[in-house]
């Protein structure tokens, strides 16, 4: 048995037991603001958190750079995932039954042999792993890797395993260790090959293994690099049910965290290009398997990072393939750069002869794609009659490539300027091809159980006070910003109120406290708001503002008044700490400081502040 499809409220009964807070806590370091919890956001870079969770309303929002989703929307897009796949790890975490449906005798045996050859996949690291680290048959392939500089624990890392030579173990080493249906899932995996007369040979033989991973762990297939004479140099494992070497890149599983945090991802050709740049200290790199960067792994990188550097060898057949990759990152809408080495280097030469810093360096100067391209076409053909007629003709995938108006607007802009072409001119000859259907996406934000009322934590008088005049008085939150205002209301639905007005802002000079209600969730944020404006109404003398300099004046000295009272608490802090250490010297050093602070504030009451 086996389910094929997902129940219709399946969706919404994970969704009840998932705790959103503790799926995003789980990456997120986020604390109390009001009835959302705030922390810095994990997809754009930020130092002052404005990445929100709504508990109640279950869903996150980032005030930065505007992802928002449920709890099925984080998770596919942190941990780069499709939607079946989000909806059943967190159906596994919260425990919670999926249904099984029946499924046709083909489809049992067809999951039934994928699970087999993950499993023998798993089998063969190990057999690989035991052989380079234990076995004397492995002598030459561990002073191969030590020559390269790959230490034990970075070999560890990727699961580097070693199939010894025909000629120490003979051609059979993987198939006889192989027992009754994993040889036949290993001939189907292609680590074995038939003979024409019957029985099978090992098809890596006297090479290194790299495993190649999915995003998840399991082992797809191999990659192999030869040690001694013999060609191909590299190989890897044919495509088979579970492995598509175009869909798969090298070191992905590893180095995604390294990648997702740097939010860049390096990429190069080789497999040891690769763990020599994790050795010397760039972990944020992967590699194809030996083929052409394909659309697939740059979907598969775009759920790590917000730009890919190309770091190839500066020879001919690198340019050729920074060049070729370019309708393929415009296609993708994904930021592509390219950084070439000196002549006569590859990544691993290079690092292991200049160092990190000169790497660095180099990456630092790398060129955008479409910028790199252009360059090399002038080069190539110069800026003569017939050399832009050629270049405009090599331009014309690039253009045709580029999925927005807006990007390819900026292409054609940009090389009309240095071909001396007008834009409209340039752009004729291209044939803009007609945004295809959009696809229908899963349902993300499924129905919700009925939430208890929403507990606020109270506010000040002073803070309450503060909170209201930016709701009615929007304009006044650039100044009261400035003077500290988010650190006052740090931790309260204030500092959720004053980001969402910050957005607001950001938008629109003219922001009305109905722009803010309008873009709050249902529940107690709303409600707080309503009441805001309510108390404020024409009929009700609850709330009296005016929206007056003089208010924004006394609103200003509250926030230089809460600022003083803190800093003399962490005086005082600093003075208790001195005494237990019998510093005296500190003890009047932070003594001095708190009568300064202390004056300040005696002047400050001086000028009649309008509430204490």
């Amino acid at each position: 048995m086996g389910y094929t499809e997902f129940d219709d409220d399946l969706p919404a009964r994970i969704k009840e037991q998932a705790d959103i807070v503790q799926v995003i806590g789980a990456h997120v370091e986020l604390k109390k603001a009001g009835v959302r919890f705030l922390g810095c956001c994990p997809f754009h870079n930020e130092k002052t958190p404005s990445f929100s969770v709504h508990p109640g309303q279950q869903f996150f929002h980032c005030f930065g750079c505007g992802a928002s989703g449920d709890v099925f929307a984080f998770q596919m897009k942190y941990h780069n995932l499709d939607f079946p796949t989000a909806m059943k790890e967190l159906a596994r975490r919260y425990h919670v039954e999926i249904p099984e449906r029946p499924m046709s005798p083909e489809q049992q045996e067809k999951r039934r042999r994928r699970q087999l050859m993950y499993a023998v996949n798993e089998k063969v690291v190990s057999i690989w792993k035991d052989c380079l680290h234990k076995s004397g048959l492995a002598k030459s392939a561990r002073q191969y890797l030590e020559k390269r500089g790959i230490p034990l624990n970075i070999q560890k890392q990727f699961g580097l395993g070693y199939a010894p030579a025909p000629e120490s173990a003979g051609w059979d080493f993987l198939g006889s260790r192989l027992k009754g249906e994993e040889h036949q899932i290993a001939i189907d995996l292609g680590l074995l090959v038939k003979k024409e007369k019957g029985g099978t040979y090992d098809r890596f033989r006297d090479r290194v293994l790299f495993p190649i991973y999915d995003r998840q762990g399991k082992v797809l297939g191999f990659g192999g690099r030869i040690i001694g004479e013999g060609q191909p140099k590299y190989m890897n494992s044919p495509e088979s049910m579970i492995f598509n070497k175009s869909a798969s890149l090298l070191g992905l599983y590893q180095q995604g965290d390294a990648i997702r945090r740097s939010k860049q991802a390096i990429l190069v050709e080789g497999n040891f290009d690769l763990v020599s740049l994790v050795v010397h200290g760039c972990p944020n790199v992967v590699a194809p398997l030996g083929t052409a960067l394909t659309v697939q792994q740059l979907q598969l990188l775009k759920g790590y990072a917000e730009e890919c550097v190309l770091l190839f060898d500066g020879d001919a057949a690198g340019v050729k393939a920074a060049m070729r990759s370019v309708p393929l990152f415009l296609a993708e809408e994904f930021a592509g750069k390219v950084a070439l080495l000196p002549e006569g280097h590859d990544p691993d030469t290079f690092i292991r002869e200049k160092g990190l810093s000169p790497l660095e360096a180099l990456l630092a100067t790398a060129m955008p794609l479409p910028e790199f391209t252009l360059q090399q076409l002038v080069e190539e053909h110069g800026l003569t009659f017939d050399g832009k007629n050629r270049i405009m003709k090599a331009l014309q995938p690039l253009l045709k490539a580029s999925r927005s108006s807006l990007q390819r607007s900026l292409l054609l802009s940009h090389f009309s300027e240095t071909l001396g072409v007008s834009v409209q001119d340039l752009g004729a000859a291209m044939v803009v091809p007609k945004p295809s259907a959009p696809t229908a996406v899963s349902p993300l934000l499924s129905p919700v159980k009925q939430q208890k009322p929403e507990q606020l934590t109270p506010l000040t008088a002073s803070q309450k006070r503060i909170v209201s005049h930016i709701v009615l008085y929007p304009d006044a939150v650039p100044k009261l910003e400035h003077a500290g205002l988010r650190e006052y209301l740090s931790g309260t639905i204030g500092e959720v109120l004053l980001l969402q007005l910050g957005v607001l802002l950001k938008g629109s000079d003219d922001v009305t406290p109905e722009d803010l209600l309008g873009v709050l969730p249902q529940g107690g944020e709303r409600l707080f708001v309503s009441d805001i404006l309510l108390s404020s109404s024409a009929d009700n003398t609850g709330l009296s503002y005016h929206g007056t300099d003089g208010e924004i004046k006394d609103l200003l000295a509250k926030l230089e008044r809460e600022d003083l009272i803190q800093k003399s608490k962490v005086l005082e802090q600093e003075i208790c700490k001195c005494r237990s250490e019998n510093d005296y010297e500190g003890q009047c050093k932070y003594a001095l400081e708190k009568v300064k602070v202390s004056q300040e504030l005696q002047n400050l009451r001086k000028k009649n502040v309008i509430f204490e």
